[in-house]
């Protein structure tokens, strides 16, 4: 669990930080010289009941309220610090607005210097700081009185601390691990370190992990907790990663640390729920500029509302676009602030991190429960459906709620292997099958169907939710799929009296025809506008053979053609262009495609501007030809 301080500067955060923990985290010379801290502190603080608490000293002055940001984050107990002598300041109401903004709701408020002022002193500012708490974040939370100088107070404030450390929930450790990084530098014989609070999972030594931006692949040397080496660091502590594969100037305060096999993705396009103060002192308009602090992370952003401007008040929907891409996940929450002047405005929570399209909507309402939103997000994929992997992600739950979640969905909602799909879509595209089955055949109704894969591409649904459609429609009597052909149930090519007339006309023509194969231009001048489907017709019957480029011949001229050539030719060597004109007794226009056919049917190789026959390895379709009796008495 991680306790942050929050307070006014020079209220003795970091003073009651060394008399609770025994720990300066006043570390930099610079912050030694003027008596104030700027860089985040840590430090380990044992409570009797509780455990170790990782604690987290921030700045109180208003020009590092950025790095108090980047500190708050991940913070499960807010340690309140005022100064009994001066009561609530500046930082102290903008420290509480922020620890709202970021969804604390759990901490004391530790009453500082209470030895310098007598107790009526002491008791207004008691008062002062209930007034303060009231309606707050921290409202209820206890007020005690110390002192780091004496002493006095303290064992009070470790107890005040352990009871609302019990009450803080657990974080689920079977979660995906994600730290942001608050700090980056090199040890000798170690390479480069890493330290931040783990806000899920846990990681281990040897781990993979990804770091964005920009997301290289990293190795887990090492893992220490509080300064000790550990097997594993757990959501919820302070921990520093050694890591294998991290150059020094490539991590720094901002980066995050995910598990390498989760879902990740870095964004510069969510959703939000938006929430400004109720004294802020602007409006968002869609090019307002303002600065997003996520973790330890601080880019430019601006908020676009479905409305207009957002405005102090209620939460509303927006969509975030960012300066810098992001590793979010649903439910981080943020702040908002002006960048000049630097002005704590507002916050919000993410409700969805990785929108599908640039220009995404914002959601239709602010404060949606899980089971709408996820509605929303399955609508929107239309016919791709929802990947099941990214939806903790996108939601922000761990997988036990996000099965009860899925279990709420209702009968509008099918899951096809690992995606979710409106139901609705699925039976429009099942309807889009069968009115293209329909108009298929009733554009070619000689065919036996039409071809699978060109059917799938039209139905608007990705690969597996394509199967789903044409199992659903099969199981439902309402197609067939044979050979790789889908037609209606029960269908049957049908030939009407002027098919059958310019069927004859075709086969008699080819008969005519001989080795002087027509064209399909050729025939159709003969038997109609229908002869392409009595072409594929015949050819599915075997009554006519397609050679070279769009001509045909009867089965009996082929047979023969390919008999003179068995007994014109040899296999060992090769035979011009001219000599198959000779054997089959045509001209080169007729000669041409005859050739060509027999290339296609693996007869022969070309070889050089010649031809090889293998008649001793012809395919069976071949073979059965040359000993039919196609045509014979």
């Amino acid at each position: 669990m991680i306790l942050g301080t929050a307070g006014h500067i020079d209220h003795g955060k970091t003073a009651l930080v060394c008399a609770l923990t025994g720990v300066d985290t006043d570390r930099l010379p610079e912050e030694k010289r003027r008596g104030i801290t700027i860089e985040l502190g840590f430090a380990p603080l044992e409570l009797d009941g509780v455990g170790t608490l990782g604690v987290v000293d921030v700045p109180g002055h208003e020009a590092f309220v950025r790095t108090m940001l980047a500190g708050a984050a991940g913070v499960d107990l807010a340690l309140l610090v005022v100064a009994a002598d001066e009561g609530v300041m500046p930082q102290t109401r903008e420290h509480l607005a922020i620890l709202g903004a970021l969804g604390i709701r759990g901490g004391v408020v530790a009453l500082t210097k209470s030895d310098l002022v007598d107790a009526e002193m002491r008791a207004l500012a008691v008062d002062d700081v209930a007034a303060l708490l009231e309606g707050s974040a921290l409202a209820g939370a206890e007020v005690v009185p110390v002192s780091a100088r004496t002493g006095d107070g303290l064992d009070a404030l470790r107890r005040a601390l352990a009871v609302a450390a019990a009450a803080v929930p657990a974080r689920d450790a079977d979660d995906a691990f994600r730290m942001p990084v608050d700090r980056v530098f090199s040890v000798k014989g170690t390479g480069t370190v890493a330290t931040g609070t783990v806000w899920s999972g846990s990681v281990r030594r040897d781990d993979t992990l990804r770091a964005f931006p920009g997301g290289a692949t990293l190795r887990v040397r090492g893992v220490e907790t509080h300064g000790h080496a550990a097997e594993v660091g757990s959501a919820g502590q302070r921990v520093a990663l050694a890591l294998a594969g991290a150059e020094r100037d490539a991590l720094a305060r901002g980066a995050v640390l995910v598990g390498a096999r989760e879902p990740w993705v870095e964004r510069d396009r969510m959703r939000a729920d938006v929430a400004l103060f109720d004294d802020a002192p602007v409006v968002l308009a869609a090019r307002t500029r303002v600065r997003l602090h996520l973790g330890t992370a601080d880019v430019g952003a601006r908020v676009v509302a479905r409305g207009g401007p957002v405005r102090p008040g209620a939460a509303v929907p927006v969509r975030l676009v960012l300066d810098q891409a992001l590793v979010a996940r649903g439910g981080d929450r943020f702040v908002l602030r002006t960048a000049s002047p630097a002005l704590t405005i507002g916050g919000g929570i993410i409700t969805d991190p990785a929108p599908p399209f640039r220009r995404t909507p914002p959601f239709r309402a602010a404060e949606a429960t899980h089971e709408q939103r996820l509605r929303w997000m399955i609508e929107e994929e239309a016919g791709r459906g929802l990947a099941v992997a990214v939806v903790p992600m996108r939601l922000g739950l761990t997988p036990g709620p996000c099965a009860s979640v899925f279990g709420a969905l209702s009968a509008d909602t099918v899951r096809v292997g690992e995606r979710l799909v409106e139901r609705r879509r699925l039976d429009l595209a099942e309807r889009a099958l069968v009115e293209a089955v329909d108009a298929a055949h009733a554009a070619r109704p000689l065919d036996r169907g039409t071809p699978l894969q060109a059917l799938r591409a039209r139905l608007g649904v990705g690969g597996d939710l394509a199967d789903w459609v044409l199992k659903s429609a099969i199981e439902r009597g309402r197609i067939a799929v044979a050979d790789g052909l889908v037609s209606r149930a029960g269908w049957q090519p049908t030939l009407s009296a002027d098919d059958r007339a310019a069927l004859e006309s075709i086969e008699r023509l080819l008969e005519e025809a001989g080795r002087e194969a027509p064209t399909a231009t050729e025939i159709a001048a003969a038997a109609g506008p229908r002869t392409p489907a009595l072409l594929r017709l015949l050819e599915r019957e075997g009554r006519v053979v397609p050679i070279g480029e769009e001509r045909f011949l009867s089965p009996r001229a082929w047979r023969d053609a390919l008999r003179a050539l068995r007994e014109a030719t040899q296999e060992l060597r090769s035979y011009s262009a001219g000599e198959f004109r000779e054997i089959f007794g045509v001209s080169r226009k007729y000669a041409i495609p005859l050739i060509e056919g027999c290339d296609r049917l693996g007869v022969c190789t070309r070889v050089g501007e010649g031809r090889r026959f293998h008649w001793d390895r012809l395919n069976p379709a071949v073979a059965s030809l040359l000993d039919s009796t196609v045509g014979e008495p």
